[in-house]
């Protein structure tokens, strides 16, 4: 697939079919997103990748924060892929200190980073996927038993697709470049 077609191509699907993805194909998707930039090169997203379907619906009806569209969109996934950060390195020096103004926002933009590849490359293998934002990410932590070393930074429900969307309009290029 060409670069700029998977860019313009891909759609967040809300909607899967009930195959699972192997591990096969999954460690595919994952050997191509861990080359996303990170901080200095920190390497710092990990990634869980839930099937067991008693956890999946503990998430969906405990960590939602009460979203329904959430809930339903976990529940009929046939796999979540929860992306974590390893805490206190990305925007970190090694004496503790931040090197930018952003602080320890950067563990967050690479985790940004690290969806988005994540998701170009599962779409390139066929499957389906949707960044979910709201949840709660101190209940998945202590649902999938994530160590205190490690921050839950986005919730990603895969699966083959089971609908395909049409394009959202884009607003026109120029909003949104500035020049100077």
């Amino acid at each position: 697939m060409e670069l700029i077609e998977g860019i313009k191509g891909r759609r967040s699907i809300r909607k899967f079919k009930s195959d699972a993805v192997s591990h096969e194909v999954m460690d595919k998707i994952i050997e191509a997103a861990r080359f996303a930039p990170t901080w200095k090169n920190t390497q710092t997203p990990r990634y869980v990748v839930v099937e067991d379907r008693e956890i999946l619906s503990k998430i969906a009806g405990e960590a939602t924060l009460g979203f329904e569209h959430n809930k339903d969109i976990i529940e009929g996934a046939p796999a979540l892929v929860i992306i974590t950060s390893i805490n206190k390195r990305s925007g970190y020096e090694r004496d503790g200190s931040f090197s930018t103004s952003k602080g320890n926002e950067w563990q967050m933009f690479d985790a940004g980073v690290a969806a988005e590849a994540f998701c170009l490359s599962a779409y390139n293998e066929g499957v389906g996927s949707v960044i979910l934002g709201i949840f709660d990410d101190a209940k998945v932590a202590e649902i999938i038993g994530l160590g205190e070393d490690r921050t839950v930074s986005c919730l990603i429900p895969v699966g083959y697709p089971d609908e395909a969307p049409n394009p959202v309009p884009r607003k026109d290029l120029s909003e949104y470049v500035t020049y100077k």
